[in-house]
C-alpha cells in the first residue's frame, strides 16, 4: 500500500519522479576492475588491503599524535590533521567496495550503491583540493609573515577555511549528484573501472549527457587550476623569502617543511588533472585506472610518511611518544 502511495505522489516531484524512473529500469552496475584472472585477484586483494590498512594505521595514528601533542596545536597541524581525516574519507568511499568485490567474487554495485559512492568520493576529492591550497596559504603566513602569523591564522579564521573546504565539497558533489539523477540508463552495464567513475557512468547514459559532461569538466577545471595556482602563488611567494633568508638553519627547516606539502599537493593534483582535464579521445582504460590508483590510495596512503619523514616536529613528537612507550614497558 505504501508502495503505490509514493507512486501516486511521485508526479509531484519530478527529481524524485526521475530517480524512480530510473531505480526502477536499472538496479546495478558491474565494475570491471582490473583483471578476471584468479591468480591476480588474490594479488590485487593483499595489495589493495595492504595499502588501505597503512592509510588507515598512518593517519589516524596522524590524528591522534596531532590531538594529544601539545607541541603539534598550531594551525598547520590543524590542517594537516583535517587532511589526514579526509584522506581515510575518501578513501574508505571506494576501497571497502572493491576489496569486497575481490572477496566475494562479485563486481555488482547497486544503482543506490553507486550514486552514494560518487557523492562521498567527489565531495571529499573536492575537500582535499581546497585543504592544500589553504595550507599552501597556511605556509606562505608562516614563513614570509612569521610576526603576524599567530594573529593572520587565528583560530577563527582555521575553522572558517577548514568548515568552507568541507562545504564546497558538499555542493559540489551535490550539484553533480543531482544531475546524475536526471539521466536515464536503460540497461544495466559494466563500468571499465574499480569504482562509479563519473564519465563511465555518462557513457553508459541513454539520456543526453552533455550537461553532466560540461558541468564536470568546467567544475573540475575550475577547481583544480584554481586551488593549483594559490598554491604555486605561495610557494612562490615562500620560495622568494627563503632564498633571501640568511641563516642555513632557517633555510633548512622552511625547505624541509615545505617540500613535504609539495609532494603531496603534486601527487594529488597531477593524477587528478590526468584523469579530468585530458581530451576524451586521449583518454586510455588502463592509465585512468592507474591515476585513480594513485589520488584514491598511494597518495592518502603516502601522506603521514612524507610529512612524518620530513617534519622534524613530527618526528620530535613521535620519539616522545616512543620514549613514553618504553617507560611504561619498563614499570610493567
Amino acid at each position: 500500500h505504501s508502495h503505490a502511495t509514493f507512486q501516486h505522489i511521485l508526479p509531484f516531484f519530478p527529481p524524485l519522479t526521475m530517480a524512480w524512473a530510473n531505480h526502477s529500469v536499472v538496479t546495478e552496475f558491474t565494475l570491471a576492475g582490473f583483471s578476471d584472472g584468479p591468480d591476480l585477484r588474490e594479488v590485487l586483494l593483499v595489495v589493495f588491503l595492504t595499502m588501505y590498512l597503512i592509510n588507515l594505521m598512518g593517519n589516524v595514528g596522524m590524528i591522534l599524535l596531532i590531538h594529544c601533542e601539545p607541541r603539534l596545536h598550531s594551525p598547520m597541524y590543524f590542517f594537516l590533521s583535517h587532511l589526514s581525516l579526509v584522506d581515510i574519507s575518501f578513501s574508505s568511499s571506494i576501497i571497502p567496495k572493491f576489496l569486497l568485490s575481490l572477496v566475494a567474487g562479485s563486481r555488482t554495485i547497486s544503482y543506490a550503491g553507486c550514486l552514494t559512492q560518487f557523492y562521498f568520493y567527489v565531495s571529499f576529492g573536492t575537500a582535499e583540493s581546497f585543504l592544500l591550497a589553504a595550507m599552501a596559504y597556511d605556509r606562505y603566513v608562516a614563513i614570509c609573515n612569521p610576526l603576524r602569523y599567530t594573529v593572520v591564522m587565528s583560530r577563527a579564521l582555521c575553522l572558517c577555511l577548514v568548515a568552507s573546504c568541507y562545504a564546497t565539497g558538499a555542493l559540489n558533489s551535490a550539484m553533480h549528484t543531482g544531475a546524475m539523477l536526471r539521466l536515464s540508463f536503460c540497461a544495466s552495464g559494466t563500468l571499465d573501472h574499480f569504482y562509479c567513475e563519473g564519465k563511465l557512468l555518462f557513457a553508459l547514459s541513454c539520456s543526453d549527457t552533455s550537461i553532466n559532461n560540461i558541468l564536470m569538466h568546467v567544475f573540475v577545471s575550475c577547481i583544480v587550476i584554481t586551488t593549483s595556482t594559490a598554491t604555486l602563488l605561495s610557494y612562490g611567494r615562500i620560495l622568494a623569502t627563503v632564498l633571501q633568508t640568511r641563516s642555513p638553519g632557517a633555510r633548512r627547516k622552511a625547505f624541509s617543511t615545505c617540500t613535504s606539502h609539495l609532494s603531496v599537493t603534486l601527487l594529488f593534483y597531477g593524477s587528478v588533472a590526468f584523469m579530468y582535464m585530458q581530451p576524451g579521445a586521449r583518454r586510455s582504460a588502463k592509465l585512468d585506472k592507474v591515476a585513480s590508483l594513485f589520488y584514491t590510495a598511494v597518495t592518502p596512503m603516502l601522506n603521514p610518511f612524507i610529512y612524518s619523514l620530513r617534519n622534524q616536529q613530527v618526528r620530535d613528537a613521535l620519539s616522545g611518544v616512543r620514549r613514553e612507550c618504553h617507560r611504561h614497558q619498563g614499570r610493567l
